[in-house]
C-alpha cells in the first residue's frame, strides 16, 4: 500500500528499478540519483509551511516535525533519502534544535520501515548506516548528544582549526565513533566546495543534506545542490516584528537575474501535504550572488 501518490513524474521509468518491492510500493514508483563524477551529487531535504517557514524557533519546537507535524510520508521519505546516500550532512544548530536523542539513520526518521530500508542499503552494497557529518565553524557542540555517543552510527565533524581545539578540549578525542576534521575559514565561514572535496575524499559519492538555512545557503551560493526534495506542510506560521522564524535559505541572497533556477521533476501528495523533487537547471546569468559571511549551521 502507498503512503503516498504520485500525481506529476517527469523521470522516464527505467527497465530496471533501484528500489526494493517494498518501498518501491510505499514511495509510489523508483527513486534514482545520477552517477557522481568528481564530486559527491547533492540532494537537500526540508519541510515548511505554506508561508515559507522552515522552524518556529520556539524550544522545544524547533525541529521540522513540529512543521511537518510529525507526518507519516514525510518521516518515510526522509529515511528513504537518508537510506538512498552515503552522507547525511547537518549545521550545528540544527544539532542543537532537535531531540537530544535524535540519530540521523534511515530508521530512526520511520522505524515501521527499518527493514526495507536495510534490505535496500545491503542491495545497493552499502552495509553501513550513512555517515553523520555536522558541520560548525566553532565547535561548540553539546557532545553529550546520542549521534556522538551511538557507536553504531559513524560521525565526522567538520570545523575550522579554533573549532577542533575547541573539541579537543571539550573532549571528542574520547569518542571512538567520531571524527574530526579541519578546514581552511573565514572566520567561522567553511567553504561548500571545501567540504564536498573533503567529503568525496571520504567516499561520499550521494551526500544528503539537511539543513539548517545557513549551510543550505552557502551551498546553493556555491553551486553545490543538484536536488531539492521540499514538504509543502498546510500550515502557515507567520511572523512578528522581532520573531526570528528561518526561511529555506538565510545568510545568503540571490538577485532576480542570477537566482538559481529548479525543474520539478515529481509531484506526491498525500492528503493535504504535498512533497515535491526538483533538480536544479543551469542558471542563464551564471552564479554571481550575495552573501553573508557567517557561520555555517
Amino acid at each position: 500500500m502507498s503512503l503516498v501518490r504520485t500525481l506529476i513524474d517527469h523521470e522516464r521509468e527505467p527497465q530496471r528499478t533501484s528500489l526494493t518491492h517494498d518501498l518501491h510500493e510505499l514511495y509510489d514508483g523508483d527513486l534514482q540519483f545520477p552517477e557522481a563524477g568528481n564530486c559527491p551529487y547533492v540532494i537537500a531535504n526540508f519541510v515548511s509551511t505554506l508561508d515559507g517557514v522552515v522552524s518556529y524557533k520556539i524550544p522545544g519546537h524547533a525541529g521540522g516535525s513540529t512543521i511537518s507535524r510529525a507526518d507519516e510520508a514525510d518521516r518515510f521519505i526522509m529515511g528513504l533519502l537518508r537510506a538512498s546516500v552515503d552522507a547525511v550532512m547537518v549545521g550545528s544548530t540544527t544539532v542543537h534544535d532537535v531531540n537530544p536523542k535524535t540519530l540521523w539513520t534511515p530508521e530512526y526518521a520511520y522505524p515501521p520501515a527499518a527493514r526495507p530500508y536495510a534490505d535496500y542499503r545491503l542491495a545497493m552494497q552499502k552495509n553501513l548506516p550513512p555517515l553523520v557529518v555536522i558541520v560548525s565553524g566553532s565547535g561548540q557542540l553539546d557532545l553529550t548528544r546520542a549521534i556522538f555517543r551511538t557507536p553504531a552510527v559513524r560521525a565526522a565533524v567538520i570545523t575550522t582549526s579554533a573549532g577542533r581545539d575547541e573539541l579537543v578540549k571539550a573532549g571528542i578525542t574520547a569518542l571512538h565513533s567520531v571524527e574530526i576534521h579541519a578546514l581552511e575559514a573565514n572566520g567561522h565561514h567553511i567553504d561548500a566546495r571545501a567540504i564536498m572535496q573533503l567529503l568525496w575524499r571520504l567516499g561520499v559519492k550521494i551526500l544528503l543534506h539537511e539543513g539548517g538555512p545557513t549551510l543550505f545557503g552557502a551551498f546553493l551560493a556555491d553551486g553545490a545542490v543538484n536536488e531539492l526534495f521540499l514538504t509543502l506542510s498546510p500550515q502557515v506560521a507567520g511572523r512578528g516584528e522581532r520573531t526570528i522564524r528561518p526561511a529555506l535559505i538565510e545568510g545568503t541572497e540571490f538577485c532576480p537575474d542570477n537566482s538559481p533556477s529548479f525543474e520539478l521533476l515529481s509531484l506526491k501528495q498525500r492528503a493535504d501535504d504535498l512533497f515535491m523533487r526538483y533538480r536544479q537547471g543551469a542558471s542563464p546569468h551564471g552564479r554571481r550572488r550575495k552573501r553573508n559571511q557567517g557561520d555555517l549551521s
